[in-house]
C-alpha cells in the first residue's frame, strides 16, 4: 500500500511539473509576441529618424521629420499593440474570414464578396488625392515594417491568438485601409434592416395605421402614411408571417442588429457661453463594446502642428481629437444613404432584370472563398444597375421578395470613388472652422454629423453623400421599393451645399445625440430613421441649466445617467397602478408589485448602477413591449428587443387610437393598457425574483448591467475567456447621455454591449486640460499590462491628459522607440 502511495505521489508529482513546463512553454510562447517599447529599429523606407514616445497610459506620441515617416511610425505604433485586430478587420472586408475560421464564418464572408467593398475600396484608391495616397503608403510600410521585425526575430507570429488560428500574414497595402472605413458603414448603417422589418411588419398587421405607432418617425411634422408594402405587388405573393432562423450574431459579424448600430454624441459650447472664454468640445461615438477597444488613442506631429485623439487601428486618420487650432468629433448621422430594390427577372430569360428601359443582363461574375479545411465555395456574384444582388437568406429579404424577383441594395458605402480618406487627412490639417468644413466634402460613407470648434467658433455640419430621390419615390426609401420604375431610381447626390449646417448659432451651444437635425420635407429630409428621440431632451436639460459651461459640466454630461424616458413613462405606465389601497399581504405577488411601485414612485430615473430601480424599471418596459405586440405580430415580435418609447407613449396617450395595441385579439375580454401594465410589471417582477430574489431593495442594476468587453475569438474559450474579457459594471441605459445601450435578448438582456468606447473633452481656453480615454486599454496582448489598464479608469467616469505637450510624455514614458533609416 505504502508503495502504491508513493508511486502515485511520484506520478501527481511528475504530471504536475509537467503541467507547470506546458505553462511556462505556453507562456514564452505567448509573451513572445509582447512589444518591446524601449527599443532602436532600423527601417529602410524612412527618411529620418522617428521617435515613438510611449506615455505612461501607453499612448504614442510620434515625432519624426516629414509626415510620411510620422504616418510610417503609426503603421507601425498600430501593428505593435492591434495586429490582430487590424488582420480580422482587413480579412472581414475582404471576405476572407473562412480561411482561418471555416464555416463559421462563411456567411459573413458571402455577404461580404456581395457588397464587394474591398473591390471597391481598391477602384477608390486611384481618387485619393496626392497627400494621402502618400499618407496611405507610408502607413502600410510601416506596419510591414512590423510584420518583417516579426517575421526575422521570431515574435511569436506577432499576436498570441495566432497560435490557434494560424493563416500567414500578406503585406498590409493602402486599400486594406479604404476598406476598414467601409466596413465601419456596414457596421454603422441600421437602414437595410430597417427597411426589411418595416416591410415584414407592415405585411403582419391588419391595420396599416399601426405601423407608425410600432415602428414611429422621430418627432417632427407629420408624414405621410404608406400604403401596406403587399400592395406594391401581385396579391398573395408575400406570406403574411413569415419566420426567419434567429441565430446568434457571431462576434465576428460587422453586421449588427438596427437597434445595435452607429450613436454618439457631441457638443459644443462657445467662448460666449464658457467660463474660461475658449471653445468647448465633448465627443463620445458609441459602437459595439469588444477587447480591445476598436479605438486607440494617438498622437502625431504632422506639418501643420500636433494632432491627438481616436484612431481605428488599420486606418492613418484621427477620427475624433484635437490640434492646437481646432478640434473635431463625431456621430452617426443617420442619413438614408441606402435603398433596397425589389428587381423582376425575366420569366423567359433569368440572366436578365427589368429596368425602366426594358430587359437587361444581370453583370456577373464569380468568387472562390477558401474554407479552413473544407472544400472551396464558388459565389455567383450578380449585379444590377441599382447595386449588388442579394440572396433572400441575407437580412430576412426571402420575407419581403416576391417569386420572381430578387433584391438589390443602393448605397454609398459601395462608390468606387470614395474618397472619404482624403476628407480625414485634410481635416486634420485643417486649422479654422471654415477649413474643417471644405474638407467636408469628399466623405462619402459613412455619414457622420461633424461638429467642429476653433479657438472662437463652433459648427456642425452633416458630411456624407446625400442620394438625390424622386419626390415621387414609391416608398420614400422607408421600405423596398421596385427598381424597375424610373422614379425610385436614385438620381445622383445632392451637392455639398445643401447637407444640413449650423454654424455659430444665437444660443452658443450646439449638439447632437443622433437625433433629428433638421425638418425638411422629402426628398430632401435627409432620414426617416433616426437615432435617437430621448438623449436630446436630458441634453437640452443640462446645456440650458447653466449659462456658462466648464470642461468639468461637459464631463458631467459626458457621464450623466439620468433617463429622461424613465421619468416621462412612468407616469404613464403606472398611472393607476401607483395606489392600491391597503398593503397586500407579505409574499403574495401583490405585495411584491406594491414595493416594486413604491421604489419607482420615489426614484429620479438615475441609472445609477448600485440602485435598484433601474433593473425593475428596464424589466418593466420589456416586459410592457412584449405584451403589446406579441399577439399582431406573432413570430415577429421576436425582432422587436427593445422597446420603443415613442411606441409606448403614443399607445398610452391613445395617439390616432394607438391604444388598440392593448387589447388582446385572442382573448374575449377587452384587456385596457393599465390591465396589459399591471399583468407587464408582474412578468418583470416573476423574471427578476427567478434570478436575483424577491429582495428588491437590495437589487443592482449594474450587476444585470455589465459592460460586456469580449474578445471576439478567445470570448468563448474556457478558461481562457477569464483572462482575455472585461466585464464591469456599469450604469446608464438605453436611453441615457452615458448611454449603455443593453442586448436586449437571451438570458442576460440587459447586459451593455453597445457604449461609449471613446470619450474626450477639449477645452481650448487651456488646451493642455483636455482630457480622454478608451474603454479597455492600447494593447490587443492580453498578457500586457496595457490590454485593461484604462477599463477601470473608464468604468468610473475618468479620463487621462490629452496634452501635445512632449515633455510631459517623455517624463512619464513607459518606453522610447527609435525608428532609424538604413545607414543612420
Amino acid at each position: 500500500m505504502a508503495l502504491m502511495f508513493k508511486w502515485l505521489l511520484r506520478i501527481a508529482g511528475t504530471l504536475v511539473v509537467l503541467a507547470v513546463l506546458a505553462a511556462l512553454g505556453l507562456y514564452f510562447l505567448l509573451s513572445r509576441s509582447l512589444p518591446d517599447y524601449d527599443q532602436t529599429l532600423t527601417v529602410p523606407s524612412l527618411s529620418a529618424p522617428v521617435e515613438i514616445v510611449r506615455d505612461n497610459a501607453n499612448v504614442p506620441h510620434i515625432f519624426g521629420q516629414s509626415e510620411e515617416d510620422v504616418f510610417q511610425a503609426l503603421g507601425y505604433a498600430h501593428a505593435q499593440d492591434r495586429l490582430w485586430q487590424m488582420t480580422i478587420l482587413r480579412r472581414s472586408a475582404q471576405g476572407r474570414l473562412s480561411e482561418v475560421f471555416g464555416q463559421r464564418s462563411l456567411a459573413i464572408d458571402q455577404l461580404l464578396r456581395r457588397f464587394d467593398i474591398y473591390g471597391a475600396a481598391r477602384r477608390s484608391l486611384q481618387w485619393q488625392d496626392p497627400a494621402t495616397r502618400a499618407a496611405l503608403n507610408a502607413y502600410a510600410r510601416g506596419v510591414n515594417a512590423r510584420l518583417s521585425e516579426i517575421n526575422d526575430s521570431a515574435l511569436g507570429r506577432g499576436a498570441p491568438e495566432m497560435f490557434l488560428f494560424n493563416a500567414p500574414i500578406a503585406p498590409w497595402v493602402p486599400a486594406d485601409s479604404i476598406a476598414i472605413i467601409k466596413l465601419m458603414a456596414v457596421q454603422l448603417s441600421p437602414h437595410l434592416q430597417n427597411e426589411v422589418l418595416r416591410a415584414r411588419t407592415s405585411l403582419a398587421l391588419d391595420d396599416p395605421e399601426r405601423l407608425k405607432d410600432i415602428m414611429p418617425d422621430a418627432p417632427g411634422s407629420g408624414i405621410a402614411a404608406l400604403p401596406k408594402y403587399a400592395s406594391y405587388f401581385e396579391p398573395g405573393d408575400l406570406p403574411r408571417f413569415a419566420e426567419v432562423p434567429r441565430l446568434p450574431r457571431d462576434p465576428l459579424s460587422p453586421i449588427a442588429p438596427a437597434n445595435l448600430s452607429g450613436a454618439s454624441n457631441a457638443f459644443a459650447a462657445a467662448p460666449a457661453r464658457s467660463a474660461s472664454g475658449g471653445t468647448l468640445l465633448a465627443n463620445d461615438p458609441h459602437l459595439g463594446l469588444t477587447a480591445p477597444s476598436i479605438w486607440y488613442l494617438a498622437r502625431l506631429e504632422l506639418a501643420s502642428g500636433g494632432v491627438i485623439g481616436a484612431t481605428i487601428p488599420g486606418v492613418p486618420l484621427v477620427l475624433s481629437g484635437r490640434s492646437d487650432r481646432l478640434g473635431w468629433g463625431i456621430t452617426s448621422a443617420y442619413l438614408d444613404d441606402l435603398d433596397v430594390h425589389i428587381e423582376r427577372i425575366n420569366p423567359d430569360n433569368p440572366n436578365q432584370y427589368k429596368t425602366p428601359d426594358g430587359w437587361a443582363e444581370f453583370e456577373t461574375r464569380r468568387s472562390i472563398i477558401t474554407i479552413a479545411g473544407e472544400t472551396p465555395v464558388t459565389l455567383t456574384l450578380r449585379r444590377t444597375e441599382n447595386g449588388p444582388v442579394l440572396p433572400g437568406s441575407q437580412y430576412g429579404l426571402g420575407t419581403i421578395t416576391p417569386p420572381g424577383h430578387v433584391a438589390s441594395v443602393a448605397w454609398t458605402a459601395l462608390s468606387p470613388r470614395d474618397t472619404t480618406m482624403s476628407a480625414g487627412i485634410a481635416l486634420m490639417r485643417a486649422s479654422s472652422i471654415e477649413e474643417a468644413l471644405a474638407a467636408g466634402e469628399n466623405f462619402v460613407a459613412p455619414a457622420q454629423i461633424l461638429t467642429v470648434v476653433d479657438e472662437g467658433r463652433i459648427a456642425m455640419k452633416l458630411v456624407g453623400a446625400m442620394p438625390r430621390r424622386s419626390a415621387a419615390h414609391d416608398t420614400e426609401g422607408r421600405l423596398p421599393s421596385r427598381g424597375w420604375l424610373p422614379q425610385n431610381r436614385w438620381q445622383g447626390r445632392y451637392p455639398y451645399s445643401a447637407n444640413p449646417e449650423f454654424v455659430d448659432p444665437p444660443g452658443g451651444i450646439l449638439g447632437n445625440t443622433n437625433n433629428k437635425i433638421v425638418d425638411r420635407p422629402f426628398p430632401s429630409h435627409v432620414s426617416h430613421l433616426w437615432g435617437d428621440t430621448q438623449r436630446i431632451h436630458r441634453w437640452q436639460r443640462l446645456m440650458q441649466g447653466r449659462e456658462v459651461h466648464t470642461r468639468d459640466s461637459f464631463v458631467e454630461a459626458q457621464l450623466d445617467t439620468v433617463s429622461f424616458t424613465a421619468r416621462s413613462l412612468l407616469p404613464l405606465i403606472g398611472a393607476d397602478l401607483w395606489f392600491t389601497g391597503e398593503s397586500a399581504p407579505e409574499g403574495t405577488p401583490q405585495r411584491l408589485r406594491q414595493r416594486a411601485l413604491e421604489l419607482l414612485a420615489e426614484w429620479n430615473g438615475e441609472m445609477n448602477e448600485h440602485r435598484p430601480e433601474p433593473l425593475i424599471y428596464a424589466a418593466w418596459l420589456r416586459a410592457l413591449g412584449q405584451r403589446l405586440i406579441q399577439d399582431e405580430l406573432g413570430p415577429l415580435a421576436d425582432e422587436f428587443t427593445h422597446t420603443d418609447p415613442v411606441f409606448v407613449e403614443r399607445v398610452f396617450r391613445d395617439v390616432d387610437g394607438a391604444s388598440a395595441w392593448c387589447d388582446v385579439k385572442q382573448s374575449s375580454p377587452v384587456e385596457t393598457c393599465t390591465d396589459i401594465s399591471r399583468l407587464a410589471l408582474d412578468d418583470a417582477l416573476v423574471w427578476i425574483t427567478d434570478r436575483y430574489g424577491t429582495a428588491l431593495e437590495s437589487l443592482r442594476w449594474g450587476d444585470a448591467h455589465q459592460a460586456a468587453q469580449d474578445h471576439p475569438v478567445l470570448g468563448t474559450v474556457p478558461g481562457l475567456r477569464y483572462f482575455v474579457n472585461i466585464r464591469q459594471s456599469t450604469g446608464g441605459g438605453d436611453h441615457t447621455l452615458q448611454r449603455g445601450r443593453t442586448s436586449g435578448t437571451g438570458d442576460a438582456p440587459f447586459t451593455n454591449v453597445h457604449a461609449a468606447g471613446y470619450r474626450g473633452v477639449y477645452d481650448f481656453a487651456d488646451p493642455g486640460s483636455s482630457v480622454f480615454i478608451v474603454s479597455t486599454g492600447q494593447s490587443g496582448h492580453f498578457l500586457s499590462r496595457h490590454y485593461d489598464d484604462l477599463a477601470q479608469l473608464w468604468r468610473r467616469g475618468e479620463y487621462i491628459p490629452m496634452s501635445l505637450d512632449p515633455e510631459l510624455a517623455r517624463a512619464g514614458a513607459v518606453g522610447i522607440t527609435v525608428l532609424t533609416p538604413q545607414g543612420e
